[in-house]
């Protein structure tokens, strides 16, 4: 699993995201507490109205305490009213701080991080778990101080009228207090094993939704249904399951309170009967009581939501408390006049315990191209990755200008490589929008350059926007080899000192492959190049060929040398040619 907080680190706490909302926090429940106060007073004006207005018949009375009532409540409604804007906007800031500082972070964490979470469960938590706390902070303000205050000051009114019958109220608080107590123990880690089966569902859908091509070409959509099937009824058992634990909460907090209304109502009309109560009394325990119950019911769902909050919140904590494995660097001058541009020093790498590669030792020089090759799982994508630091080597060391990757500031580092990946990646947008990804500064004619070193000048001049050309989510609305000339000139576009082509000219035919290579060389000729490819004819005329197998480089060195003394390559080359009829693109 991803690494943890070391030990010297203070542990980041969600209650550290509520600085900015003192203010909310205070004025809030203040609000809601003299809204409870302004409630608990309403039974004993009932009592009043009851004992002298009604038994009386001064209707005068009467009309002047149910005045009395109605303002009572209209100056409650008020404060509750402006609770309930504090509460909005503590909230709502306190769920966006949280989910830009989680977002933050996600983008600190390595690939290897991300592989460990899982992008579905890292959505989920950025979504559903930050809903689930905002949640939980609105009801924390609006009803945390309310609900325990109306529930201990209606035990008080009710010693204050009548002790000995009060203690109906003293014993059956604690009863309902204890049962909130074990169905609250009962249903955290259901939650938490909810959480689990949503992400659990949200990976299948993910990999359904974006692997649908895929799915009905191979007429597996009946299969991938059973599949969602399976997990939504796995997520919907664990949901019940929890739901059933918690529907206990109201029926048991109701029974209680109606048994003790029932106590109240004998007990209260023998003393009725006795003179030590008045009809009003009695009436006003009622209403304490039954407010107690809204209390104790609002309680229960408090618990519920808690509980979940409580899940949510440490699937949050648990991704921000994940020390990034890849920090950054002190920050140190750009560079040694004469270095090689690039070195590698008896580099190894691994992920979990597997080596990737072993003792990989070379040095490049500015304006070179360097060509990578090997086999399926030869560590090719990895040796070109560690440059712009998205791993650590294990051993060794990586260079860069003569100075190792880890003394650079991250920043410094990678606004000087040009990276286009395996995978295409553009972004909604206009084609300039993705193309200032590489340089926000960049002007239309370094656009335009970029995109003819690319060679894809030819097909952006064609379309009728031109650089304004809308790009749809991914890129979908262009061809593979359309995508990947514009990724390739998205990187272009910044001029860098090193350019690194993983394998991402594959989509393109041999004479486009051939003019982006020779355009390279022409059009940066400072820039030094890593072309990675299983294409031979990709690295031929490359200054220098490095071959890997199994993580071992087998050879380096040029065409012709390789050709003599590398068994590999010469395996590569022969197999190569046997399927493509020997293309040569001298």
């Amino acid at each position: 699993m991803a690494e943890r907080v070391n030990t010297g680190e203070k542990e980041l706490k969600m209650t550290s995201f509520f600085a900015p909302y003192k203010k909310e926090l205070i004025i809030g429940p203040f609000c809601k507490l003299v809204e409870a106060v302004l409630e608990l007073f309403i039974p004993l004006l009932m009592a009043e109205i009851i004992d002298k207005g009604i038994a009386m018949a001064d209707w005068k009375f009467v009309l002047e305490y149910s005045g009395l009532i109605a303002l009572t409540c209209t100056a409650g409604l008020c404060f509750a009213l402006v609770c309930q804007i504090f509460a909005s906007r503590c909230s709502q800031g306190f769920g966006t701080d949280v989910r830009n500082a989680l977002f933050k972070h996600i983008n600190t964490l390595s690939p290897e991080q991300f592989d460990d979470f899982g992008t579905p469960s890292l959505l989920t938590r950025l979504s559903g778990d930050i809903n689930q706390l905002q949640v939980a902070v609105a009801m924390l303000i609006r009803l945390v101080v309310r609900a325990p205050f109306i529930i201990i000051g209606s035990v008080i009114m009710a010693v204050i009228l009548n002790p000995p019958l009060s203690v109906v109220f003293i014993v059956a608080t604690p009863i309902i207090a204890v049962a909130l107590f074990f169905i609250m123990r009962s249903t955290i880690p259901r939650y938490k094993k909810v959480q689990r089966e949503v992400d659990d569902l949200s990976a299948v859908t993910r990999e359904n939704l974006s692997g649908v091509r895929v799915v009905r070409a191979f007429a597996r959509e009946e299969e991938e249904r059973q599949r969602f099937d399976k997990e939504a009824k796995q997520l919907a058992r664990a949901a019940s399951t929890v739901g059933a634990v918690s529907a206990l909460l109201n029926p048991v907090s109701l029974l209680i309170i109606n048994l003790a209304i029932t106590a109240v109502v004998w007990f209260g009309g023998d003393m009725v009967d006795t003179g030590s109560m008045t009809q009003g009394e009695v009436t006003a325990f009622v209403n304490y009581l039954t407010q107690i119950a809204l209390a104790l019911v609002v309680t229960a769902n408090l618990v519920v939501i808690f509980t979940k909050a409580s899940a949510s919140g440490a699937r949050v904590k648990e991704v921000l408390n994940t020390a990034p494995a890849i920090t950054d660097g002190e920050g140190v001058e750009w560079g040694e006049e004469g270095a090689p541009r690039v070195e590698f020093k008896d580099v190894s790498f691994g992920y979990g315990g597997n080596d990737v590669l072993q003792r990989v030792s070379f040095k490049v020089y500015p304006s070179k191209v360097v060509g990578v090759i090997g086999g399926t799982g030869s560590g090719k994508s990895t040796l070109v990755n560690l440059m712009p630091r998205f791993y650590d080597v294990r051993e060794g060391s990586v260079l860069i200008d003569g100075r190792d990757v880890r003394d650079y500031k991250l920043k410094q580092l990678r606004d000087r490589i040009g990276y286009v990946p395996q995978r295409t990646v553009l972004f909604s947008g206009t084609i300039r929008d993705n193309m200032l990804w590489g340089n926000p500064g960049a002007t239309d004619e370094d656009i335009w350059q970029a995109l003819k070193t690319a060679q894809a000048e030819e097909f952006v001049s064609k379309l009728p926007e031109g650089l304004d050309t809308p790009v749809n989510q991914g890129g979908k609305n262009f061809s593979g080899g359309q995508r990947q000339r514009l990724t390739i000139a998205r990187a272009l576009v910044r001029r860098p000192e090193i350019v690194i082509m993983d394998d991402s000219a594959s989509a393109l035919d041999f004479a486009t492959d051939l003019k982006l290579r020779t355009a390279i060389r022409h059009d940066l000729t400072d820039t030094t190049a890593f072309i990675v490819s299983q294409r031979a004819t990709s690295v031929r005329h490359a200054d220098l060929i490095i071959v890997l197998d199994g993580g071992v480089p087998v050879g380096m060195g040029r065409h012709d040398e390789l050709m003599r003394t590398c068994d590999v390559y010469r395996e590569i080359v022969h197999s190569q040619e046997d399927k493509e009829g020997q293309h040569d693109d001298k």
